[in-house]
């Protein structure tokens, strides 16, 4: 999938002149061309081309009412096709809106006894920007298409395209609905091992905050925690979404089809639970780093207690002797004998200075014998 960041959603959202008609089609200027790939296929038929233009498109998909076919259009720059695209195929101007305005949250719509309008959202994480990059998949369902809409080029369905070219499983016997539940579960599929990168990413980021905490680890956690409330308001809508499809009648989704989308349902309960648990993690980081830093900001004051302690009573020798008392009268010459006389003996320098070394000997004895260099 192309870069693109999911809080451009908001970007979007903002860029939307007011009072415009519903169903206007506000396509943003970095929307690529369309391309067109087609998939025609039955039990024992299959072709697979991308074609140039939409009318030959139309024109292939016309010509054979016998087999399914997935109309995969890339890219909507063209507001003309995109036009003609919902005349013929009878969408509504409000869905097309949904498809170029791709900041749609996860939804499923009704819109006729056999049709649905699916909304997903494809994601990847992004281990350079440590982001998460999501791309809208849009899905009509007809009697023997699905149509797929997408704004970049790149997807992660390649998977469901091997497996309808090769024929595995029952994807070429079954009705188009299945084929759009393929497509969703492959969607959902992918979110496992983007739920599994942004674990390994707390895991590293663990092992950072505890050898060297930083604000810049800080916000790297803190923009963690953002993109995991960005990721949980995608899921969660995917299980709102299976919800609905579960409920439909038997006329849209047979009951032999629902198994496959309870599948889904357990997925998205999965899914959020793998979510929430990745949130404590992030938030326990935080208290992580706090505690980090609060137990380092501990052993520096340690450190400047246990110089504090050594000093002062030195400071106390020193500015103790530091007086200047004269020893003699200056008016009599009359010596003063209670005028510090030890600092006039012979011995008194060494004395004083090897008392000063004893008291500091002492002090880091009492120190260690109190744990203090333990942690050290």
């Amino acid at each position: 999938m192309a870069k693109r960041k999911h809080n451009r959603s908001r970007d979007k959202i903002l860029q939307r002149k007011a009072g415009v008609k519903p169903g206007s089609l506000f396509i943003p200027f970095e929307a690529f061309a369309p391309r067109f790939f087609l998939m025609s296929f039955s039990e024992d038929f299959f072709e697979e081309l991308e074609v140039k233009t939409y009318p030959e498109l139309v024109q292939r998909v016309t010509s054979r009412p016998d087999a399914r076919h997935w109309i995969d259009i890339r890219g909507y720059r063209d507001e003309k096709m995109l036009e003609q695209l919902a005349v013929d195929f009878n969408l509504h101007p409000l869905q097309m809106e949904d498809v170029v305005n791709d900041y749609q949250r996860p939804k499923v719509e009704q819109f006729d006894k056999n049709r649905l309008f699916i909304i997903s959202r494809m994601l990847r994480w992004s281990t350079e920007n440590k982001t998460l990059e999501d791309v809208q998949l849009s899905l009509f369902t007809g009697p023997n298409y699905v149509l797929s809409l997408q704004s970049d080029y790149e997807d992660c369905l390649d998977p469901l395209r091997e497996r309808i070219r090769v024929g595995k499983g029952v994807i070429r016997k079954r009705p188009t609905i299945y084929m759009a539940y393929a497509m969703m579960d492959v969607v959902l599929d992918y979110y496992f091992p983007v739920i599994a990168d942004m674990g390994d990413y707390i895991e590293d980021m663990e092992q950072q905050v505890l050898l060297q905490p930083s604000r810049n680890n800080l916000a790297l956690i803190l923009d963690l925690k953002s993109e995991l409330v960005k990721l949980r308001r995608i899921v969660w809508p995917e299980r709102d979404k299976m919800t609905e499809l579960l409920r439909m009648d038997e006329e849209v989704i047979h009951e032999s089809l629902k198994a496959y989308f309870r599948d889904a349902y357990d997925h998205t309960i999965q899914l959020i639970d793998l979510i929430d648990n990745h949130k404590e993690m992030a938030s326990s980081l935080v208290d992580l780093h706090m505690s980090t830093v609060s137990n380092r900001m501990n052993e520096i004051m340690k450190v400047l207690t246990i110089i504090s302690s050594i000093f002062i009573p030195l400071s106390f020798i020193v500015g103790l002797y530091g007086m200047n008392f004269s020893r003699e009268d200056p008016e009599t010459g009359r010596v003063l004998p209670y005028n510090m006389p030890e600092l006039y003996e012979p011995y008194a320098y060494p004395i004083l200075v090897s008392l000063m070394g004893l008291l500091i000997v002492s002090q880091l004895i009492f120190f260690y014998r109190k744990g203090w260099f333990r942690s050290f």
